[in-house]
């Protein structure tokens, strides 16, 4: 029975693996679709690229230093319990290479992709688990202080800060560090349009995020003991109420429809296995909204040249779903209860503070050192004849 029960927490966990790793696909078209024509072919060279340094990083430094997990022995110690802790290590990968995709969408166009490729792999070694750890494996005594402050620790099921919120906050420090595309915004305050290149290649990255999202919140589980319903139900109408929010407020733009569920999503990670379905459709629906204004704030408003907005949609509906956690996951709101919002605050403001500060180090030092934006002359060719000498599509 018990090689049984191994095998069966290797098999959910693997599965749950392939479906996180579909995801990075999902992140591939998802830029293809939203950027300008001449740069399709750098968004899906740089995905799978920054997928694959990231997984070196992650292998030999990341993962040990949130686990304090190391594979320097024979395979005989690793295979031991039918590998589970390799397909765990295979799952929580997927989840750290979501770092260097999130920040790809933000800074597209204009990135120089060595540096970035650097870059990405300073992230996923020394920034990103230095957070997991915490959060996830108890590193530094930060849940233990919160804990006994507060009456819980800091809850994030499956990421909605450990991923997303430090995906985009140190994608906005790359932004701000990195500047907008040249043309984008004129000295008058008038801005040059630089609409999606594919509508359907967006829509598509966005349905292959939303399915491989299920592998991302019920699979955090880690073991098919702990499978639940709820994590599933909620993933789904959170799903939805950021649709609908988006398609409300974005007054119809596809290019806001389709990301609706993609803020759903995020927000819910961190309570989806404590909320009620009700407050989890709220949730969802609050991200929508929150997407749809601050991605038109920060284009128009603030000239934050953010260009799949990635910073509203995984910053901030990240954090707010730190924060949502807190409330909705709470007995009085129909919740599960176990949570703290003094915690959730806590636990969030945190996260966006190790996100930012290790963003402005690892770009501000690429860009004191070897530069990290491509010259004008490139940036006009587009990255795709500049950096791989190909278009996306043969000259007519």
């Amino acid at each position: 029975m018990d090689a049984l029960q191994s095998g069966a927490d290797v098999l959910f966990v693997l599965l749950g693996a392939i479906m996180v790793l579909a995801m990075h696909s999902g992140f591939a078209f998802l830029e293809v679709g939203t950027v300008q024509h001449k740069n399709q072919v750098n968004a899906l060279v740089k995905i799978i690229s920054d997928f694959s340094i990231s997984t070196v990083a992650y292998f030999f430094i990341g993962y040990g230093i949130a686990y304090g997990v190391g594979f320097f022995q024979g395979a005989e110690s690793l295979a031991v319990k039918n590998g589970y802790e390799l397909v765990k290590f295979f799952f929580l990968l997927t989840f750290a290479a979501a770092i260097p995709a999130i920040i790809s969408g933000g800074i597209a166009e204009r990135v120089r992709f060595y540096p970035q490729l650097f870059a990405s792999a300073l992230l996923v070694a020394l920034i990103y688990p230095l957070f997991e750890g915490i959060t996830w494996n108890g590193r530094l005594g930060v849940q233990d202080w919160l804990e006994n402050a507060f009456g819980a620790p800091f809850h994030d099921f499956a990421g909605s800060i450990v991923v997303h919120a430090m995906g985009g906050w140190i994608a906005l420090a790359a932004v701000l560090l990195l500047g907008a595309r040249r043309g984008r915004y004129g000295k008058d305050g008038r801005m040059a349009a630089h609409p999606p290149s594919s509508i359907p290649f967006l829509a598509l990255g966005a349905w292959v995020l939303s399915v491989g999202w299920f592998g991302f919140n019920v699979m955090s589980a880690q073991e098919v003991a702990g499978i639940s319903g709820l994590v599933a139900l909620n993933s789904l109408m959170a799903m939805v109420g950021g649709v609908l929010a988006a398609l409300v407020a974005g007054k119809n733009d596809p290019g806001f429809v389709h990301n609706g569920p993609l803020a759903g999503l995020v927000a819910i990670c961190a309570g989806s296995d404590v909320m009620h379905p009700i407050g989890a459709l709220v949730t969802g629906a609050i991200a929508g909204a929150i997407f749809v204004v601050t991605f038109t704030l920060t284009q128009n408003r603030w000239k934050i040249d953010d260009v799949l907005g990635v910073w509203p949609l995984h910053g901030l509906c990240g954090t707010w779903g730190g924060v949502a956690a807190g409330i909705f996951g709470a007995k009085a709101l129909g919740g599960l209860g176990g949570v703290s919002f003094a915690s959730q605050l806590a636990g969030t403001v945190l996260g966006v503070g190790v996100a930012l500060a290790g963003g402005f180090i690892v770009y501000g030092l690429m860009k004191q050192t070897v530069g990290i934006r491509l010259s004008q002359e490139e940036e006009f060719q587009g990255a795709d004849l500049s950096i791989h000498k190909i278009g996306a599509n043969p000259p007519e």
